[in-house]
């Protein structure tokens, strides 16, 4: 059932994004901050260049291709048999939205994926989860690698902006990670105490703060680690 209705769910995107990013998703949540292991961390090549103000609003702005295309690169591979079927699920409804409304109507729908997943309030979550905000330690002083958000904004969002408590129990869904804070809150006080006041700002930040490059992430870098793609172990 989760499977059909991430299906249908991901159907606006024009683009079959759902299965391919619920893998790579869980490859972050396993392996979170380990180099070419998690795909939620930028490349090399990324943190170098992405460094001024402009080419960082350029970063924010064209994020989904670098979410769908990193993966690619760090793990080339054939589909999966649920990713091929999405992927003829979605191109079918693609031929029938072109049939029907024309390719603007399919170019409406990929240019709507495009702006709300990228220079977006909504979309700010990307950036706030583990971007390492130096204003932010943990009672020993360390730096800090995952972020909440507990605004209004988590209404529209489905509260995503609960990261850290999505991170503890993946397998909750985000419309009741709300209650999860509400009956164990003495378990996200230093949570709550560095948790972000507003997604917008830290767009802004990320875009303003020379110091603030995609290269400002927790980075754990091991000799050898060999993921299985099935399983994200």
């Amino acid at each position: 059932m989760n499977i059909a209705f991430g299906y249908l769910a991901s159907i606006p995107h024009g683009l079959p994004t759902f299965i391919t990013f619920k893998k790579f998703h869980l490859i972050h949540h396993l392996n979170q901050g380990y180099q070419n292991i998690d795909t939620d961390l930028p490349t090399a090549m990324e943190g170098r260049f992405f460094t001024t103000k402009l080419s960082k609003f350029l970063f924010l702005f064209f994020q989904p291709f670098f979410y769908s295309f990193r993966p690619m690169i760090l793990y080339p591979g054939d589909l999966s048999l649920l990713e091929g079927a999405q992927y003829v699920f979605q191109f079918f409804f693609d031929f029938m939205v072109i049939k029907y409304w024309g390719a603007k109507a399919l170019i409406y729908l990929i240019l709507g994926l495009l702006l709300g997943s990228g220079l977006h309030p909504l979309a700010s979550h990307f950036i706030a989860e583990h971007y390492i905000w130096t204003d932010k330690k943990d009672k020993k002083g360390n730096p800090i690698e995952t972020y909440s958000y507990y605004g209004p904004l988590n209404y529209l969002t489905f509260f995503v902006g609960y990261h850290n408590e999505h991170h503890d129990f993946p397998q909750i869904p985000g419309s009741r990670l709300h209650n999860l804070h509400k009956i164990a809150p003495e378990y996200y006080e230093e949570v709550r105490a560095n948790a972000h006041k507003s997604w917008v700002a830290c767009l802004y930040r990320f875009i303003m703060d020379p110091t603030i490059t995609p290269f400002k992430r927790v980075v754990r870098v091991i000799e050898e680690k060999k993921v299985d793609e099935k399983n994200g172990r």
